[in-house]
């Protein structure tokens, strides 16, 4: 990433621009994370998940900790035909995936559209609906037989699981709000849809999340693969905990470890995070569908990063630091930006504003200044690196509790596929901060909901 210093560089020619600057930095200080103030943020996170591990406390921590039941990692000799379903967003998918020894690995898939009416209906009608794209994808594969054909379950959504292939929904986040589910197994939910279609031969034999497909995709390339981060639209993370640590674990005893899904999106819901809080993450906050929920998620994601933006360009704007106090008609409705701006305006060599400017002339701004342009990529650069600042202390809190001497990271998500600089940012500061001894590498997972569904599907449902 460009230094904030370098992108302003040959603009702070006149007396009113450095005035303006320096104030833009002021405004935007509370995105500023120094690392004594990220050590205290792993310090506290490393509190909640051991709170969220504890028999006696888990019920009342905000990171809930999850049993995933995910026992067996994978070891790149699966091999089979399985089926998977991946349910997180607006979209969801079916896909046939085909998995080889030597880590061969062949895929197909539709994608099929979920609209507000069912995001926000009858939780019946939307598995019906899914299980009927299943039955039209199976039949166009030329899939149905007289055998059961092995499904892994991807379902993006807090859940609490019993097992390996059942999973409660503890509530709705992502925009959906169907009646019906939360508190329901939707495994159960799902297989009853399923079973009211003739000649659809299914079983579903895991449930699973995108981050742990992320992390069972990953290790099935590389097994020293032991946590798995999510950072797109929403933002999670889950890895792989000794049993020992693991207070209300009741499963086999003859295993060692099992995968946490921490659903640390919630980390802050107690208040954790008020001091961390700048009073635009307080109105992103009250203008949610889920206003007091996932409050870390709301500081990091995709999600919120443009809605955080275009907050602070209205402050900028109304205090008359950028574009001489005129204001663009877009900036005034909620969610008018989206993440990919921050994107498009850090892509810019240091002191070159093309992506910036093409920004601004989309939202209605005519000539803006040099001075304007540095301000713009200033804001946009506080609030990008907050995000990676924050996931890299908490990514370097696990790493430090697990104290595993080789760890890969697993990640997937828009915010890290596509901004030019997070993974760096990422690396760069879990090296600042992780304890000494402690070697870490990041991948990017390759479809981890699909072919770590299928992964995943391999171990439980193995290939006779």
């Amino acid at each position: 990433m460009s230094d904030p210093k370098q992108s302003c560089k040959g603009h702070l020619n006149n007396l009113k621009t450095w005035r303006n600057h320096i104030r833009v930095r002021r405004l935007c200080r509370n995105f500023v994370l120094p690392n004594n103030k990220l050590r205290e943020f792993m310090n506290r996170i490393t509190s909640c998940i051991d709170k969220g591990l504890g028999k006696e406390t888990h019920t009342k921590a905000t990171i809930k900790c999850w049993q995933t039941y995910v026992q067996n990692m994978p070891t790149g000799n699966e091999k089979g035909q399985f089926l998977a379903l991946d349910l997180g967003g607006s979209n969801f998918r079916v896909l046939k995936l085909e998995l080889e020894k030597n880590k061969y690995f062949k895929m197909n898939q539709e994608t099929y559209e979920c609209s507000k009416e069912l995001m926000n209906g009858s939780g019946t009608i939307l598995f019906d609906y899914i299980a009927n794209c299943l039955n039209k994808f199976v039949t166009k594969q030329g899939l149905k037989t007289n055998s059961q054909l092995p499904l892994g379950f991807t379902f993006s959504f807090p859940m609490s699981q019993s097992s390996i292939n059942s999973g409660e929904l503890v509530r709705w986040t992502k925009g959906y709000t169907c009646d019906g589910v939360v508190d329901q197994d939707v495994v159960q939910l799902l297989a009853k849809s399923i079973k009211n279609i003739p000649d659809l031969n299914v079983n579903i034999c895991a449930i699973l999340n995108d981050t742990v497909g992320t992390l069972m995709s990953c290790a099935w390339l590389n097994p020293k693969t032991r946590i798995g981060l999510i950072i797109g639209t929403g933002c999670n993370c889950c890895y792989v905990e000794k049993v020992k640590n693991i207070q209300l674990y009741s499963g086999d005893q003859t295993k060692e470890e099992m995968v946490i899904n921490l659903e640390w999106g919630a980390f802050g819901d107690n208040g954790e995070l008020e001091d961390f809080y700048t009073k635009y993450d307080k109105v992103v906050d009250e203008n949610s569908e889920n206003h007091g929920q996932q409050i870390f998620e709301k500081m990091i994601s995709g999600m919120y990063l443009g809605e955080l933006l275009r907050l602070v360009l209205l402050d900028m704007i109304d205090k008359e630091l950028i574009f001489d106090g005129t204001k663009p008609s877009m900036l005034n409705t909620p969610q008018s930006l989206t993440s990919d701006v921050l994107s498009l305006i850090e892509n810019d060599p240091p002191g070159t504003y093309a992506g910036t400017r093409k920004f601004l002339q989309r939202i209605g701004v005519v000539n803006p200044t040099d001075g304007d342009c540095m301000n713009v990529r200033y804001a946009t650069e506080c609030i990008s690196r907050r995000s990676a600042y924050l996931v890299a202390a908490g990514l370097t809190a696990i790493l430090n509790k697990m104290n595993e001497k080789d760890v890969i990271i697993g990640v997937d998500g828009s915010v890290y596929r596509f901004h030019p600089f997070y993974h760096n940012l990422l690396m760069g500061k879990i090296s600042e901060l992780v304890n000494s001894g402690i070697k870490f590498g990041i991948i990017l997972s390759e479809d981890g909901s699909g072919r770590g569904a299928a992964v995943l599907a391999s171990a439980v449902c193995p290939e006779e």
